[in-house]
């Protein structure tokens, strides 16, 4: 059974994880430095908050796969959507994972990941102590220019990927 992802930047994380430790009426399963994440089932989510950009707000949206099998049918279904679609793998915010990334018409990035395993590191760097310039894992995201006929975004070199550094 898939599981909605919602990722947030946010300035302090201390403050963060206490407002959502009261909204969702539980502890998060993961808490580092810079970084946490609600594994819920009611709703069936995977809410993270990190403090990697330097931008508060919505960081990217995505559906988490429980195996490979499920995460070949979400690249189908971002591929029949019409935008690129740019496969990635590797580490990123603690996990190492196998995903696709898309970006919808309003221009917010979509990831379709599953997760394999726990890494102990944000793609290579240790816990920020404090916010970082690079985003977390969201590919950059250029809009062309609209002309008569409705633009499509085009997917950049993703801001997370295994060399990088920077998820």
């Amino acid at each position: 059974m898939k599981r909605l992802h919602i990722h947030v930047s946010v300035a302090e994380l201390a403050p963060a994880i206490s407002f959502y430790n009261q909204l969702f009426a539980s502890e998060p399963s993961v808490v580092k430095n810079d970084y946490a994440k609600w594994m819920l089932d009611d709703p069936r989510v995977n809410f993270a908050i990190s403090t990697r950009s330097n931008k508060p707000g919505l960081d990217h949206l995505g559906i988490q796969a429980e195996n490979s099998d499920e995460l070949a049918e979400l690249e189908q279904r971002a591929l029949a959507a019409g935008n690129p679609v740019q496969p990635e793998s590797g580490a990123c915010c603690y996990m190492e994972s196998n995903k696709y990334w898309t970006v919808d018409p309003a221009g917010i990035p979509w990831e379709q990941f599953h997760s394999l395993n726990e890494v102990p590191t944000f793609n290579g760097q240790p816990e920020a102590a404090t916010p970082s310039e690079s985003a977390c894992c969201a590919p950059k995201v250029s809009k062309p220019a609209a002309k008569s006929g409705a633009a499509k975004p085009v997917i950049a070199k993703p801001r997370c990927t295994p060399s990088s550094g920077c998820c």
